[in-house]
């Protein structure tokens, strides 16, 4: 047997213990936000058929030709993926249960996504997202409620240098006439186009305006512009939707680039973007995607969401306040005080208090330093004197104050500040 060490796949981290706690801060906020908004919570598998992202994301993007994993199934042959977005799986399982037979829906879903990418800083293999749908509403109202949810997030998280990008993609035949002038525009500096652009030239030219390669960011700035195409009705809801955002105080900047790299998409799309994230600094993109659910086998219905990179918003939460302290280390020494500091400690706990209950031995001192070593605000000691009286000693942890002998009531008020 090799004794190698088995370590953990290259770009699927771990998430650590001291780390979780931001993990935790950031869930409690978001489902609070959600729930704020009318939002409920929806939860799919993370294998689906390969041919649902083929059809939603499109052959020509680099999701499906580059990144998904997929394997054939030894069973039934079957070609599965694992999910490498959830707007398709979550649309998938909207038609598959008939949730739109009851009306517009708002749904919610969190979990783990999966790209073969190159890993590095904000971009992991396996990622998460927070995803919002809305499906059921032609807008533009519903997308400005959800970039106004968006800008309350990030007061709620308390971040700062995020700016929203705004563009529209129009409706299908705005974007065929917008497509041929592009085609007609790139084949004339066709010897100037990267591979992946000379690739996407006829199958996906719109995907050639997303381009990162510096090297095309002058013929890209040429390229024609897809609003010169917009017919009224798309123009007047993109009007209106930025006068809904002007209303609710929501900044903007029109960026007549932006594409979005998945094929459902037309309307209005967006990407808030971090300035303190690099080259990798959408945190959060969306749009509308009116066709998804027919293209998926549905009944037409209008349908638009966003997802956010659970990883790019906590690499902008790291070194903030907001994880919750454990309020109370529990010191137990005595053979008494063994089974009364596990009654206390579930006391404290009844009176909504987070505490850590001391076990394993050890000298009071040791005990003493695993207590400050732990966060908590205060430390409960409990000996056999203590657990004879049916009282205990409560120590300040983070400010000079004196350890007093309280009842167990005391000591609550005590440490929830009503003292």
């Amino acid at each position: 047997m090799s004794s190698k060490t088995i370590q953990a796949i290259r770009g699927m981290n771990d998430v650590l213990p001291d780390e979780a706690q931001l993990w935790e801060h950031f869930e409690e906020t978001v489902r609070d936000w959600l729930r704020a908004y009318g939002y409920r919570n929806m939860r799919t598998p993370i294998l689906e058929k390969t041919d649902l992202f083929v059809r939603s994301i499109g052959e020509v993007t680099d999701i499906v030709e580059k990144e998904m994993y997929t394997f054939v199934d030894a069973l039934n042959g079957e070609s599965l993926a694992l999910r490498p977005e959830g707007t398709a799986a979550c649309v998938r399982a909207v038609i598959e249960h008939n949730l739109l037979y009851g009306g517009p829906q708002r749904l919610w879903y969190w979990g783990p996504m999966f790209r073969h990418e190159r890993p590095q800083k904000g971009r992991f293999r396996q990622f998460h997202q927070v995803g919002v749908e809305a499906m059921g509403f032609p807008g533009p109202d519903i997308d400005a409620e959800h970039l106004t949810m968006c800008a309350r997030l990030w007061r709620a998280l308390d971040l700062d240098g995020i700016a929203l990008d705004l563009n529209t993609l129009g409706d299908a035949q705005s974007r065929e006439r917008y497509r041929r002038r592009l085609v007609h525009y790139l084949e004339r500096h066709e010897g100037s186009l990267d591979a992946d652009s000379k690739r996407r030239l006829h199958a996906n030219p719109l995907r050639v305006l997303d381009s990162k390669n510096p090297e095309m960011a002058e013929l890209i700035a040429g390229a024609p512009k897809l609003a010169e195409d917009l017919d009224e009705v798309s123009m007047k809801s993109f009007e209106d939707l930025q006068g809904l955002l002007r209303d609710s105080g929501v900044s903007f900047r029109i960026n007549s680039r932006l594409v979005r790299g998945l094929d459902y998409y037309n309307g209005a799309v967006y990407e808030w973007v971090a300035d303190r994230l690099g080259a990798q600094n959408a945190v959060c993109a969306g749009g509308r995607y009116d066709a998804l659910i027919e293209q998926i086998g549905g009944k037409p219905a209008a349908a638009c969401g966003f997802a956010m990179g659970v990883e790019r918003l906590l690499a902008l939460l790291k070194n903030r306040a907001g994880a919750r302290d454990t309020d109370v280390y529990l010191v137990r020494q005595g053979v008494a005080a063994e089974r009364y500091g596990a009654s206390v400690a579930e006391k404290l706990r009844d009176a909504g208090l987070a505490v850590i209950l001391h076990c394993g031995g050890g000298s009071f001192k040791s005990q003493m330093k695993r207590a400050d070593a732990s966060g908590a605000r205060y430390a409960v000691i409990v000996g056999n004197d203590e657990a004879e009286a049916g009282v205990v000693s409560v120590k300040p942890l983070r400010e000079a104050a004196q350890q007093v002998r309280a009842s167990i009531s005391e000591a609550i008020d005590l440490i929830k500040g009503k003292a």
